[in-house]
């Protein structure tokens, strides 16, 4: 039976959904000799070579599903490559034998906080995509006023560049002045759509922090910089709110 190419390569751990569109749009994907492109459907029988590597489809049934939580610093992207040769998150993370690391979704430059990674293309896309609606904390430190009308309009809605958004819990977290926190929830993974938020009632984000995704939490002896692999039970955790058999 065949399936769609992204979906099949996403199966086999190579990379997300996402971003195998992204790599057929650039024609960096060949199947039996010819360019492959969005829509192309194949079996997991088809000689597929990405950027000139023969790359395996089927994924090991001894190869199980692995997640690590990995504390972001600042000054860190969530590409492999960049072209300021900036840091990557990447370049912390231990070898993989087959496959690679896949990052759910992404942290800007300079946000910190619970990035997870997994070397399973479906369970990336699963969490990633808006359907599920998965949980995402932040501890947000703003600079200005917040007025309870600015609160009302971030919790009720704002559109932001044309689509609404929206924090579904705003919790204060204390202090004073420049050094004012707040917790918040959205269930997207929309570009900066924190930052976005604060900043359509005028008020800067000097700092930001994701603490929370889904049901996992940021621990307190997770220093910057390092990574975890999380337990069997809260991998199933995961694979039960992305709707995943196990």
């Amino acid at each position: 039976m065949t399936e769609k190419i992204q979906k099949v390569l996403a199966n086999a751990g190579l990379a997300s959904r996402r971003q195998i569109e992204i790599w057929l749009r650039e024609g960096r994907i060949h199947v039996n000799g010819e360019i492959a492109k969005l829509g192309d459907r194949i079996t997991t029988q088809a000689k597929v070579r990405v950027d000139g590597r023969d790359v395996a489809l089927i994924k090991s049934a001894n190869q199980k599903t692995r997640v690590l939580l990995y504390h972001k610093p600042e000054g860190e992207i969530c590409s492999r490559n960049d072209p300021q040769q900036r840091p990557t998150v990447f370049d912390r993370l231990p070898l993989l034998r087959h496959g690679r690391w896949i990052s759910v979704g992404r942290l800007d430059f300079n946000t910190s906080g619970v990035l997870l990674l997994t070397n399973d293309g479906e369970l990336a896309h699963r969490l990633m995509h808006p359907s599920k609606e998965i949980e995402r904390e932040y501890a947000v430190r703003v600079q200005g006023q917040v007025s309870p009308a600015m609160l009302k309009n971030l919790k009720e809605g704002v559109p932001l560049e044309g689509v609404p958004a929206h924090f579904d819990v705003i919790t204060d977290a204390g202090g004073e002045g420049s050094n004012h926190w707040y917790h918040v929830l959205v269930k997207e993974g929309r570009n900066r759509v924190v930052r976005k938020l604060w900043e359509s009632q005028g008020v800067k984000v000097s700092r930001l922090i994701r603490i929370r995704f889904g049901s996992i939490h940021l621990p307190r002896f997770l220093r910057r910089g390092r990574w975890m692999e999380l337990e069997k039970e809260q991998v199933a955790d995961l694979l039960k709110g992305a709707a995943i058999l196990i």
